[in-house]
């Protein structure tokens, strides 16, 4: 019997991968664009869940520039908070299972070792705090959600560190990346992947299963931005890679603050869905030869 999905959002990395592979999996995947739901509108968003009764929900939408959220902290918290909360609240404890993202940038990145789900939260930015808010509310009010925090997120596909570092090389400029910054690169690939081959269990599960609640996910190995640009670069362009400087966070200001160590760990993850995500390298090497193939 084929699962009945309704994912909100169709443009963004993971947006795109979860149509991309949705027909290998048994679900009839519907996804409604922000023409078809401004996300800063709750209440139609919950009206949408109400009349099409999918077995499950999938909130690919979200606000991500992380500097703009720090000017513009209203519509970061409606479309990041507000609409999910209003989705999970018209999903309940009787209606579809969901499934939400949310990020590392929830850690304020000075533990000085990879987070936990138990580790508090301690954002230091508007976009964080969007989204630890609705970590909050999705999870306290639909019993059946899944909230599944990554990092560094990447692919083929929209814009990421991945094409922007290619670009830049493209142009023949000097690059520049911060070597203080650390964390675990996630494939928008291998997540979307994860999600759909989880969605009929997800789909019949009742509240309490352990499957529902926080989970971290990200591509196994921890890097700096620096290391993963000099990755980016070895897989494009083997030895004629181009030199990376390495500067420190202070050399390049930004409008929101970055954690310095927001690695996420993933063992909650492999324990109870039995899924440890690859290294982060093999991840890469498939995004940069399909980036080859379609330049």
């Amino acid at each position: 019997m084929s699962v009945r999905v309704l994912q909100f959002g169709t443009t963004g990395q993971l947006a795109r991968e979860l149509i991309r592979q949705a027909p290998a999996h048994p679900l009839e995947l519907t996804a409604v664009s922000r023409q078809d739901c401004d996300f800063e509108d709750p209440e139609k968003a919950a009206r949408i869940v109400h009349q099409t009764k999918p077995d499950l929900v999938i909130i690919a939408a979200a606000y991500t520039a992380v500097d703009a959220a720090e000017a513009d902290v209203e519509s970061a918290f409606q479309i990041n908070s507000d609409t999910p909360a209003a989705i999970a609240g018209m999903c309940g404890a009787n209606g579809p299972a969901l499934v939400n993202f949310s990020t590392d940038y929830v850690f304020d990145g000075l533990k000085g070792a990879p987070y936990l789900e138990t580790d508090r939260p301690e954002p230091l930015g508007a976009y964080g705090r969007s989204k630890q808010h609705a970590e909050h509310l999705v999870t306290s009010t639909c019993p059946r959600a899944l909230v599944l925090r990554t990092s560094w997120v990447v692919s083929a596909h929209g814009r990421n560190f991945v094409k922007t570092m290619l670009r830049l090389a493209g142009e023949g400029r000097p690059i520049r990346v911060v070597d203080d910054q650390f964390g675990r690169p996630t494939s928008a690939a291998d997540l979307a992947a994860f999600v759909l081959s989880q969605a009929p269990q997800l789909a019949a599960a009742p509240a309490g299963d352990p499957r529902f609640g926080l989970f971290h996910f990200a591509n196994a190995g921890e890097t700096s931005w620096k290391a993963f640009a000099e990755a980016i670069f070895e897989e494009a362009y083997g030895p004629e890679a181009p030199v990376v400087e390495g500067i420190a966070t202070a050399g390049y200001p930004a409008a929101a603050p970055r954690p310095p160590r927001g690695t996420l760990d993933t063992r909650k993850l492999e324990t109870v869905f039995g899924y440890a995500p690859r290294p982060w390298r093999e991840a890469l090497a498939e995004i940069v030869a399909e980036l080859k193939v379609t330049a």
